[in-house]
Parts: C-alpha cells; structure tokens; sequence
C-alpha cells in the first residue's frame, strides 16, 4: 500500500471486529453492537483485531492490564497478562503497531474501539492500541 493520492480515496473508518459481529473476541462468540452498526451506516470501514493481528489466537485466555494502561504498557511500566499468567504484552504491542501502521496507509477519518477492552479501551479502561493511536493523534470513539 503507498499514501500517494489517498486524497482521491473515501474516508475510512478502521473498527475493531467485533464491534461489527466478527469472532475475534477472545471467547469467539459473536456480540452485537448495534450502536457502532449504526454509526457505520454509509462509510466504509476497515476492520481490525489487534489481538489477531499480535499472533493471538480465538479464541484465547482474557487478559488484562498489570502496574498500568495501555500507556505504561507502551513506556515498559506495565504489561498485559492471562488469567493464568502468561505475558501476552509483545503480542498486544505488536498488534497496536500493525493497526497504527494500518491508520498511517489509509485515509483514516475516525477510529471506533471496543470499550472495556486491554487492546481497545478508550476511555475509563486505556488500552494499548487505543494508548498508542491517541498518541499518534488519532481521533477514538469507543464502544
């Protein structure tokens, strides 16, 4: 993919997939978010898993966020671990560069998270896609 003339391009709207029913949750199953569905009616979106795109499978062990968000986890303050215990924070790293790299290609217009999420979150829970993206400037909206 190259940048030159995205300008041409309509805007795009990268979204997490499940936001959008795709089963990459980490238990598989499929959720509805009508909300986001709504707000998506006439753009065109793009969507992404920064679990999936870290090398995590679905479905996998639920993580969360240890000594920090997504932030510390960025600066090496925090990490994300499995409810077993394993660290999975190179794999949430490595997907939160992929979805950057993704956003940096195209001619993003927006950005729609999962709230609550150890990737995704936006808001009270900071996630380290959502950390990483906020801090390259990108506009968020969770759900």
């Amino acid at each position: 993919m190259t940048t030159e003339n995205n300008s041409q391009h309509s805007p795009v709207y990268l979204v997490s997939g499940c936001l959008i029913g795709l089963a990459c949750r980490y238990d598989g199953r499929v959720k509805e978010y009508p909300e986001c569905r709504l707000a998506l009616v006439g753009k065109f979106c793009v969507p992404v898993c920064p679990e999936q795109l870290g090398g995590l499978p679905t479905p996998r062990e639920p993580a969360d966020l240890v000594g920090g968000d997504g932030a510390a986890v960025l600066e090496g303050r925090a990490q994300v671990v499995t409810k077993s215990g394993v660290d999975v924070t190179a794999n949430f790293v490595a997907g939160a560069e992929q979805v950057l790299r993704l956003a940096r290609e195209l001619p993003v217009a927006g950005i729609f998270l999962k709230s609550g999420s150890p990737s995704c979150g936006a808001g009270r829970v900071l996630g380290v896609t959502a950390a990483l993206l906020r801090r390259e400037g990108f506009s968020l909206r969770e759900f």
